[in-house]
């Protein structure tokens, strides 16, 4: 998951530096080609047809639709606000995930989750500071993506159940590759040699990024991998800093604070929780 967010950080800076050329459609279908066709080149080999077998084929559709929505969202706000300000918008996604158990699942909030979701959402309003000089409509976009993004970590986390790392990677890079070719008639400029290396770069750290955060999810209790991601946050301040001279100002660090210890707090209060369920019984064999 460490390695997850650092390389995701660097896709988030390549494609921000992208998008200031070429349409976000555009980068966005680079980007996911890139990966789809090298993740195949080298997962067909090993896994054969077998890559393709799924058992919820409708959940892989929705679920790029929604990561294709909550993208391109994402990248229209690293075009109109600095890189770490959005990332840091993205980390309220755990808490609008909770609001979307409310609607959708018809789970209980209770009056420690609405205090956490209040306490993030003030972060969320320092980090963007509304009324002020400094808004940006960026932060709009960036809120959208957080939206989306908390549906689509509570769907993947369904679908971990029954589908592999290297499926769920698979036929999210395919759908993704489909989505975003749909806008290429609508807005296409004919890349520049000078810019295929960043192009390639941006799609193989996508691939490796996709898959290292899909494994994470496999490999240990969400509880336990997800605080790691909030680690990005740093190499989106050193990557906005180093490429576009972004410095960290108090209303971000500030409300970065706040958004990420509400974030951790929720997981922790969630995995407490879990833990004082009663075992469920197990069948008796047949």
């Amino acid at each position: 998951m460490i390695s997850a967010g650092a390389i995701f950080s660097f896709s988030s800076a390549a494609s921000k530096y992208l998008a200031q050329t070429y349409p976000v459609g555009e980068v966005l279908f680079s980007r996911v080609l890139v990966s789809f066709v090298i993740f195949s080149a080298f997962a067909l080999p090993t896994s054969g047809i077998s890559l393709f077998y799924t058992r919820k084929p409708v959940a892989h559709v929705l679920r790029s639709m929604s990561q294709f929505t909550s993208q391109s969202l994402l990248l229209i706000a690293f075009t109109m606000m600095p890189l770490a300000s959005a990332t840091a918008i993205n980390f309220s996604a755990p808490l609008f995930a909770t609001l979307a158990s409310l609607f959708f699942l018809k789970e209980p909030v209770g009056p420690v989750r609405w205090a956490v979701l209040l306490i993030g959402f003030v972060g969320v309003l320092i980090v963007t500071n509304p009324g002020a000089d400094t808004f940006q409509i960026g932060a709009l976009y960036a809120l959208g993506n957080a939206i989306l993004f908390g549906t689509v970590t509570a769907g993947v986390r369904g679908m971990t159940k029954t589908e592999s790392a290297r499926t769920l990677t698979v036929y999210q890079l395919m759908w993704l590759t489909l989505f975003n070719g749909l806008t290429l008639p609508f807005a296409f400029k004919t890349p520049a040699l000078s810019d295929m290396p960043m192009i390639v770069a941006n799609g193989i750290a996508n691939m490796l990024g996709q898959y290292w955060w899909t494994r994470a999810i496999h490999l240990a209790p969400t509880s336990a991998v997800t605080p790691f991601q909030y680690l990005s946050l740093l190499w989106a301040m050193m990557f906005g800093y180093a490429w576009w001279g972004d410095e960290p100002t108090v209303g971000l660090l500030v409300g970065s604070a706040i958004l990420v210890s509400s974030g951790l707090f929720l997981i922790w209060h969630e995995a407490r929780k879990r833990r004082r369920l009663p075992p469920v019984p197990a069948e008796p064999p047949e």
